[in-house]
């Protein structure tokens, strides 16, 4: 058996839809697993500083709306239990940026200056650091390293009916990174919202492997240069 016969997918440039997937979930896969072990020394760090300078617990979970599997034509066993939260919810991890009393339990964009926000949150907000965590939502297949940001559920409700094309993002997983927030800062209304929206459904129209891993490789530059991170 020749190796093209043992791959899932082939890499020639007439891919399907299922092989460019395939693909796709093998990048992804791949890079989440390197990032993991090139940066547990970091995240290590990262964790003893939190711990050290804020009480309460290093990581923060947030319940999140990933990929909507009916706008992909698979419904599956959980067509009901999605049907109103507009896609797939999962806990997102990252690393704890605010107080435990200041990060709480209302929904809201993030803001500039948050007084909620600690000082080392601050900075790994500004370099993006606080997403690690979120490579291990990228391993058990919640996220993708590339994709439109995952929204809280009650933002989500809010924003598709203020905006109709919103609910179309969620037919790729939701990623780490993005084209949006490679061209944008972080959201803090609704028509910052529509302007990503533009990014995103141009991202999803042109996914590929090649196009997650120019986005990777932008990633550094917007984290580096602070650039949208508050």
């Amino acid at each position: 058996m020749t190796l093209p016969q043992l791959l899932p997918f082939s890499w020639t440039t007439d891919l399907g839809p299922q092989s460019c997937d395939a693909a796709r979930r093998i990048l992804n896969v791949v890079i989440a697993t390197l990032a993991l072990v090139l940066a547990l020394p970091l995240m290590a760090a990262i964790a003893v500083l939190i711990k050290l300078t804020s009480p309460g617990p290093v990581l923060f979970t947030q319940r999140r709306i990933g990929v909507d599997r009916r706008a992909i034509g698979n419904a599956g066993g959980n067509f009901r239990r999605h049907a109103d939260s507009g896609g797939r919810t999962f806990t997102m991890y990252k690393f704890r940026t605010m107080r435990v009393n200041g990060a709480a339990a209302h929904e809201v964009w993030a803001q500039r200056e948050d007084p909620r926000v600690t000082a080392v949150g601050r900075v790994l907000r500004k370099l993006r650091l606080d997403e690690l965590p979120q490579f291990w939502n990228v391993l058990v297949g919640d996220m993708n390293v590339v994709g439109p940001r995952p929204e809280q559920p009650g933002i989500f409700a809010s924003l598709r009916e203020q905006i109709e094309e919103y609910p179309r993002r969620q037919r790729v997983l939701p990623g780490i990174t993005g084209w949006a927030q490679i061209n944008r800062a972080y959201d803090s209304s609704v028509d910052d919202v529509r302007e990503k929206l533009t990014y995103d459904l141009e991202y999803i129209r042109r996914r590929s492997a090649l196009e997650d891993l120019k986005i990777m490789l932008l990633t550094p530059a917007v984290m580096l240069g602070r650039r949208g991170g508050w």
